[in-house]
């Protein structure tokens, strides 16, 4: 799944360390009005750009990250994951949706948000974090990690995944269905989690992973043992 895990664990860290200190500004009612003082001019900012144009294109990216479309393709990686018996990245992909979910349902009551006023569509629920951001980063950035392998071929493929999360985050803000700080928290939880549990199972196992035949550049000019 990845060759440099150890690395790949502290891009993880750092990403939940910028998620919890984001969470940690919300809360605190002392910095959770600079918080909003800054969604704020993001949202007067979306409205004053509001067209139908690029409504239409963000409804379209808030699709699909919706629920349908996004629990589709995680089952359809299930069971191709299962099918090829690719247990470990089954295990890292199940693991990643599975806490994004609860991590989702228990956020959202702890902090009890509301949501901008004049959303372009239809919302429900409390808003921070976006639930939508979480899920399309967990699935975008998870499926690249766990079904492609290693290499320049996969790094174009991750940054169209992150590309497309952050678009489709930023749809959410500009259909006022989320302030700016809900999709940023839940970028920064998606991405901690797709690329987390990939890199820790594989530090767990030890070694590069078996199932690509990329060795670190460091060992390919090293002799052979005696």
């Amino acid at each position: 799944m990845i060759v440099n895990h150890r690395r790949a664990l502290l891009i993880a860290a750092a990403l939940l360390l910028g998620a919890i200190v984001l969470g940690v500004l919300v809360a605190v009612p002392a910095t959770r009005r600079d918080v909003q003082s800054v969604d704020d001019a993001v949202r007067r900012f979306a409205v004053a750009v509001q067209n139908r144009p690029t409504t239409l294109i963000a409804e379209g990216f808030s699709l699909a990250g919706g629920l349908w479309i996004n629990w589709s393709i995680r089952i359809a990686a299930f069971v191709l994951l299962a099918v090829r018996r690719r247990y470990v990245q089954l295990a890292a992909f199940a693991l990643a949706v599975i806490t994004s979910e609860i991590l989702i349902g228990t956020l959202k009551a702890a902090y009890n948000r509301p949501r901008p006023p004049g959303s372009l569509i239809s919302t429900s629920g409390a808003t921070f974090p976006s639930g939508h951001a979480i899920a399309g980063a967990v699935t975008a950035v998870g499926l690249v990690v766990v079904l492609l392998p290693a290499g320049r071929a996969r790094w174009k493929w991750e940054v169209r995944a992150v590309v497309f999360s952050f678009l489709m985050a930023l749809s959410r803000v500009y259909l006022r269905a989320h302030w700016l700080s809900d999709v940023v928290e839940g970028a920064l939880l998606g991405a901690a989690l797709a690329l987390g549990w990939p890199a820790l199972l594989q530090t767990l196992r030890g070694g590069p992973d078996p199932t690509t035949d990329e060795v670190p550049a460091a060992n390919l000019s090293a002799p052979p043992p005696p």
